[in-house]
């Protein structure tokens, strides 16, 4: 429902609130093979150039131009030539920042999710994986919800790629955790995600 979608002043804010936020929300991807949808259980913020572990931290280029951008945008990009990653830019258009979407507890389109996931040649039999397990981490993420380069840049405001309130009873519990994955910044506790969820993907 259109009157769900995350408006773009959610995401102008500071980053940490909107990476808290984030968390119980619905992800949503409308494409033509159909609608896919899941709570949003991790999250991790990457905050302006002096975040070492930030793509911004070397300043502005043409690749991480998004994240100085207008908030509410996704910023797209490959990881180590493998994985597509997806992050909501946020903060004030010219203040570099945004959050990593991690995993996401499967709602819609759960079959679609199976046949993009067995699109990936080191994933034998996309049936017998456990549904926990279809977004959880993200690489697996994108891959699941169809996510690609084309979207970088693509307002989550509007009506394909977006977000929604609501969709959960309660506000969920959550711990604030060191980033994973990385090499630098190690020490920022800007890692969210659910307490007890078989979603969550780092431990």
């Amino acid at each position: 429902m259109a009157d769900r979608v995350l408006p773009r002043g959610f995401y102008a804010r500071p980053t940490l609130q909107v990476a808290r936020d984030l968390i119980g929300k619905t992800l949503v991807h409308v494409t033509t093979s159909g609608r896919t949808s899941g709570l949003i259980v991790e999250v991790e913020a990457y905050i302006g150039e002096g975040d070492p572990a930030c793509h911004a931290a070397s300043g502005l280029t043409g690749r991480n131009a998004p994240l100085y951008g207008r908030p509410g945008r996704a910023y797209v990009y490959v990881n180590y030539g493998i994985h597509h990653l997806v992050n909501a830019v946020t903060e004030p258009e010219g203040v570099p920042a945004a959050v990593l979407l991690r995993a996401a507890e499967p709602v819609e389109g759960i079959d679609l999710m199976r046949r993009r996931r067995q699109t990936n040649g080191r994933l034998a039999r996309a049936s017998s994986l456990p549904e926990k397990d279809l977004c959880r981490g993200p690489g697996n993420l994108t891959r699941a919800f169809g996510i690609s380069g084309a979207h970088n840049r693509l307002d989550l405001c509007g009506a394909g790629l977006f977000v929604e309130d609501g969709g959960v009873g309660g506000e969920p519990k959550v711990e604030w955790t060191p980033r994973v994955g990385i090499r630098v910044g190690i020490a920022a506790r800007w890692r969210c995600a659910v307490v007890d969820s078989a979603c969550v993907s780092g431990r």
